[in-house]
């Protein structure tokens, strides 16, 4: 039995038309008729000899099949753009500077930045991981290119990527860390923080008592004192370690609102060289991802 040769432009139809919901919308964003698009998907169930789709209510839904494929086509579309970028790579070098939240830092920075390392090996990374202040003010003294920062939308540099949800952080271990009637105890970043902001926003609204436990320049002091007991605190739960969990309602404390915190990313206005350009759109493209699988697990 020969092998199959899967379509590499099927595959990028396939993760298109999931990504976007529908092969309607499919279709407008790779400028082909639906028709088109609708042969493309009976044309890779035919090679791979299973249904990708099912109907569900009005629309269509991957069968367990079709959540393998499209695994296996985001993994090799991957690969086939980091080969075509790693060979137009050789002609981009120099130095770029980027600064992001300690929030993204462990979740996906290594992954990001060594890829985009293996497709322009030329260039020289210069990363810096802080407070969503302190980089944009190096930001604003041309110390960074750029900035990957939370809560500054607003800024005229932003380029909104999308928002992440806010949750109450707590122990895996579910143990109330105060007694009915007492002050909740917080363990928070410094001052200013948007974070510390909306959680003592909530429990003012709420009419419920509140004391800081527990104060840290950094995430992994965060962390480290919510394990141990200290306390709650009101984070994303990007990058969130084992031994926490979100536990909000199980501890009766209040929604936030707003909901969610924005995630943009910052240039200071100015051109960026081709390097720091290229990385930007990966950047890009990696946070887009990660935001709309962190947004459907946590509606799952």
């Amino acid at each position: 039995m020969g092998r199959v040769n899967l379509d590499m432009d099927v595959l990028r139809t396939l993760v298109t038309a999931h990504e976007l919901g529908s092969f309607n919308r499919a279709a407008d964003r790779l400028g082909r008729s639906q028709s088109a698009i609708s042969q493309q998907i009976r044309k890779i169930e035919a090679q791979v000899g299973e249904a990708l789709f099912r109907k569900q209510g009005r629309g269509l839904a991957l069968t367990a099949a079709g959540e393998l494929v499209l695994a296996y086509a985001r993994r090799i579309l991957d690969l086939n753009d980091e080969a075509v970028s790693a060979v137009r790579g050789f002609a981009i070098d120099g130095i770029v500077r980027v600064g992001l939240p300690a929030d993204f830092a462990e979740a996906w920075l290594p992954e990001v930045l060594g890829r985009f390392k293996r497709a322009h090996p030329a260039v020289r990374i210069e990363a810096v991981v802080d407070r969503n202040r302190h980089l944009l003010e190096s930001l604003d003294k041309d110390e960074l290119d750029l900035v990957v920062a939370l809560g500054n939308e607003a800024r005229s540099d932003a380029e909104l990527v999308g928002v992440l949800p806010l949750a109450w952080i707590g122990p895996v271990s579910m143990e109330r860390q105060w007694a009915p009637g007492e002050p909740i105890s917080l363990v928070m970043y410094q001052t200013p923080c948007f974070f510390r902001q909306r959680a003592l926003a909530a429990l003012d609204a709420a009419g419920l008592p509140w004391r800081i436990a527990f104060t840290s320049p950094s995430l992994h002091g965060l962390w480290a004192a919510v394990e141990a007991g200290l306390g709650v605190t009101l984070r994303t739960t990007v990058g969130l370690p084992h031994c926490l969990q979100t536990v909000g309602e199980a501890m009766g404390l209040p929604a936030v609102a707003p909901p969610t915190l924005s995630v943009s990313l910052h240039d200071g206005g100015r051109s960026l060289q081709p390097a720091a350009a290229r990385l930007r759109e990966v950047v890009f493209e990696t946070l887009t991802a990660s935001l709309r699988d962190l947004a459907a697990s946590t509606n799952s």
